[in-house]
């Protein structure tokens, strides 16, 4: 087990002179290794863990992939889609995070980091809302003569059924 003094091996600082880092639990000296390493490969879950969390990823990325197959009960609402679809990209950054990116391993102070750039993250989403919903009250007369509306979307989906029609008589 000699294989682990060297301080390039380790996962953080040294804490000790003459041993490497090794988490809490190691320091009790129940775990029989002489190195004072221990087992702090073992604690990061091992490739198990890993293939768990990539079946997991691959899992998700079926579901959201899902949302646009005729088996998704919702095919008419499509904020549900996109709400469900959301929820699922937050799932599996937050995986990729936790375990790929070993911040599940990381000392408390990863919520000192985490917790004020999340809370400003969504300030700076939440002050964003009223520029997006007032976009068009001070809009250019052209720009105003040439944007999308909801009755112009029905008068293409009503074009379109109507080409469908025209293109297969035999459909009706």
């Amino acid at each position: 087990m000699s294989e682990h003094n060297s301080p390039a091996d380790s996962h953080g600082p040294i804490t000790r002179v003459g041993a490497p880092s090794s988490s809490a639990h190691d320091h009790d000296g129940d775990h029989g290794h002489g190195d004072g390493h221990g087992d702090s490969h073992e604690s990061h879950g091992g490739i198990g863990q890993y293939l768990a969390v990539f079946a997991a990823l691959c899992v998700l990325t079926t579901m959201s992939f899902l949302t646009y197959s005729s088996v998704w009960p919702w095919r008419d609402e499509p904020h549900v889609g996109w709400a469900f679809m959301m929820a699922v990209s937050c799932t599996k950054a937050m995986l990729v995070v936790l375990f790929f990116m070993h911040v599940l391993w990381e000392a408390n102070w990863k919520y000192v980091l985490t917790i004020p750039a999340a809370m400003m993250a969504i300030f700076l989403a939440l002050m964003l809302v009223p520029d997006v919903g007032m976009r068009n009250r001070m809009a250019a007369q052209e720009r105003v003569l040439h944007m999308a509306r909801p009755a112009d979307l029905r008068l293409m989906e009503r074009a379109a059924a109507e080409s469908q029609v025209l293109a297969d008589p035999s459909a009706h």
